[in-house]
């Protein structure tokens, strides 16, 4: 298991900036509007959303450093949704305008962080700094797949695939417990339930699938007490903002 620390994850968060601002700089002027990996959502979308959490971040580090506390956004879920909404349409100069104003400012207010300043605490899951950083690593990596740019889940790295295991075995249904078999490395266990299902395959596969994405290695294979079974159902997404009615 690979330890994420401070130090390494402000790189990661680096590189992973780079890849997004790097497929938005090839994009053509209609391909803003074409549609994403995500149901429902054109990669303008996708770059509206990237955008939102990045500034999202950036709002929850200012605020830490006074000691105060704010939302992750201004109106919770419905806020972030009509945000996307409305930033969606925008053009390409718009999107990539706005894609490095909000990419710089998060890197800039992760980057300017102390050790005491990555351990205070923050609105989002009830966390620290350091689990924002997390969550922008992982909207980052996996978004830029969701781009559907020819970048997928195949190149996601290894310490991002094992932090995705951790983050995502909330997804293991209750009373299941899921043994993961990435292939040449060692098993990983999640969930604590009597039920076990072995999951085998590419460690970039199984993270795909454990994301709610397309694995693109075709890989995976689950078995139950040694026998071929389907793909076990997967709980929601942990959700990150409180969804109102």
């Amino acid at each position: 298991m690979t330890s994420i620390t401070p130090q390494n994850l402000l790189e990661e968060l680096r590189r992973a900036a780079d890849v997004v601002t790097g497929i938005a700089a090839k994009l053509g002027d209609h391909d803003v509007q074409a549609p994403s990996e995500l149901p429902g959502w054109t990669r303008g979308h996708v770059l509206a959303h990237i955008c939102g959490i990045a500034n999202a971040m950036a709002r929850q580090l200012d605020y830490a450093a006074r000691g105060e506390s704010i939302e992750l956004y201004d109106g919770g879920f419905e806020g972030r949704t009509r945000a996307i909404e409305m930033a969606a349409g925008h053009s390409l100069a718009e999107h990539r305008a706005d894609l490095e104003a909000a990419l710089d400012r998060a890197l800039r207010a992760f980057g300017a962080l102390d050790e005491p300043g990555w351990r205070a605490p923050i609105t989002y899951r009830g966390g620290v700094v350091f689990d924002g950083g997390l969550a922008l690593w992982r909207e980052l990596v996996i978004h830029a797949a969701d781009l559907g740019t020819g970048r997928g889940p195949e190149t996601w790295s290894r310490p991002f695939c094992e932090h995705l295991f951790d983050f995502l075995s909330a997804r293991v249904p209750d009373g299941q417990r899921f043994v993961l078999q990435p292939l040449g490395l060692p098993d990983r266990a999640i969930g604590s339930g009597g039920k076990t299902t072995v999951i085998s395959g590419m460690l970039t596969d199984i993270a795909a699938w454990l994301a709610g994405r397309t694995p693109t290695l075709g890989s995976l294979r689950a078995t139950a007490a040694a026998d071929g079974v389907d793909l076990p159902e997967l709980l929601p997404w942990p959700a990150g903002v409180p969804v109102t009615n």
